[in-house]
C-alpha cells in the first residue's frame, strides 16, 4: 500500500488496484534493492576490487607475452595480496627501500599510513611502523595510567616511529564503525592516548578483547611535500595490501619479516628486492 501526503488534508491511503502491478512493483523494488546492495558491497570492498583488477591485468600481461595473446583465466584474489601504488593514500603501507639500509630508525620498515594528510603544516601524513615489535608488554613499562596498568597490561608494545606520541591500533573486524575511533582500512581503526578510556570501555563491555589492540611507542610523520619528495627519491615503495597481511593471525603479522612478505606478494622486481642482502653503508 502506498501512502500519499496531501498538504493540509492529512494522510490519504491509496489502495492497490492491480495485484499484478503490485507484484511487478515489488519485483522492481527488490531488484533495485539488490542493485543497491551490490553497489554498497563494491563500495565497501573497493580496495579488494582494485586489487583484483590489478591482479587480472598482471596475469593478462604475462599471458600475452608468454602465449602470444592467448586469453587468460581470471584467478580469484586470495587472503594475502599486495600491489604497488603510484601515490600514498590513507591505509597504504610505505616499505623502506635499500636507500634506507643502515638508517636504523627506518631500515626495512613497513609504515602503515594512518592519514594521507593535507598541505596544512599541522596536518601532514603520519603513520606507525608495524613490523618492529619491542618484545615487551605494557606492564613491563610500569605505566601510570590506570587503564594501561590493568585493562591493557598484557598488550605487546611496538616501536612506532621517531616522533614522540603514543598510539594504538584496534582490530574491529566486521563490526560496524566504532564511534570515537578513526578507520584506517575496513576492520582496523586507530586511537591515541586521549581515547584510552573509550578503548578500555570497549573491552569491559566485551565488544573487543585486549588482544585486539596493538600499542605503539612513537610514530612517523612528514609534511605532505616532504613525503612525496622521499617517495620520488626512491626512499619508499608505496603499496596497498590485504588486511590479512596487516593484522592477520599468522606469526608474520607485526613481525620483522612482514617487509619481505609484502614485497614478495607484490611480485616482479619487488619480489627480487625482498631477497637482496642489506647494503653496507
Amino acid at each position: 500500500m502506498f501512502v500519499v501526503i496531501y498538504p493540509g488534508n492529512g494522510d490519504q491511503s491509496i489502495p492497490d488496484r492491480d495485484s499484478s502491478r503490485r507484484n511487478n512493483s515489488s519485483e522492481s523494488n527488490k531488484s533495485n534493492g539488490d542493485a543497491s546492495q551490490k553497489f554498497l558491497d563494491v563500495n565497501t570492498n573497493w580496495r579488494e576490487f582494485r586489487a583484483m583488477l590489478y591482479n587480472n591485468y598482471q596475469v593478462e600481461k604475462t599471458d600475452s607475452v608468454a602465449q602470444g595473446g592467448t586469453p587468460h583465466v581470471s584467478k580469484p584474489l586470495g587472503p594475502k595480496w599486495a600491489h604497488p601504488l603510484s601515490a600514498p593514500e590513507t591505509g597504504c603501507v610505505l616499505l623502506a627501500t635499500e636507500k634506507l639500509d643502515g638508517v636504523r630508525t627506518f631500515e626495512r620498515t613497513v609504515v602503515l599510513l594512518l592519514r594521507s594528510g593535507t598541505r596544512h603544516p599541522q596536518e601532514g601524513p603520519f603513520g606507525v611502523v608495524i613490523n618492529r615489535p619491542l618484545h615487551k608488554k605494557i606492564k613491563h613499562m610500569k605505566p601510570n595510567n590506570n587503564e594501561l596498568a590493568t585493562t591493557f597490561a598484557d598488550c605487546s608494545l611496538h616501536f612506532g616511529g621517531p616522533l614522540e606520541a603514543s598510539m594504538f591500533l584496534l582490530k574491529v573486524g566486521k563490526k560496524s564503525k566504532i564511534g570515537g575511533f578513526e578507520e584506517v582500512i575496513p576492520g582496523l581503526c586507530f586511537g591515541a592516548r586521549n581515547s584510552l578510556d573509550e578503548a578500555a570501555e570497549l573491552v569491559k563491555r566485551g565488544t573487543l578483547k585486549s588482544e585486539d589492540f596493538k600499542f605503539f611507542v612513537g610514530y612517523a610523520g612528514w609534511q605532505l611535500d616532504q613525503l612525496r619528495e622521499e617517495i620520488e627519491s626512491d626512499y619508499w615503495h608505496v603499496a596497498a595490501c590485504s588486511p590479512h597481511l596487516i593484522f592477520g593471525d599468522s606469526s608474520d603479522s607485526w613481525s620483522e619479516s612482514l617487509w619481505k612478505e609484502i614485497l614478495q606478494e607484490m611480485g616482479g622486481h619487488y619480489s627480487e628486492l625482498s631477497r637482496k642482502p642489506k647494503q653496507d653503508i
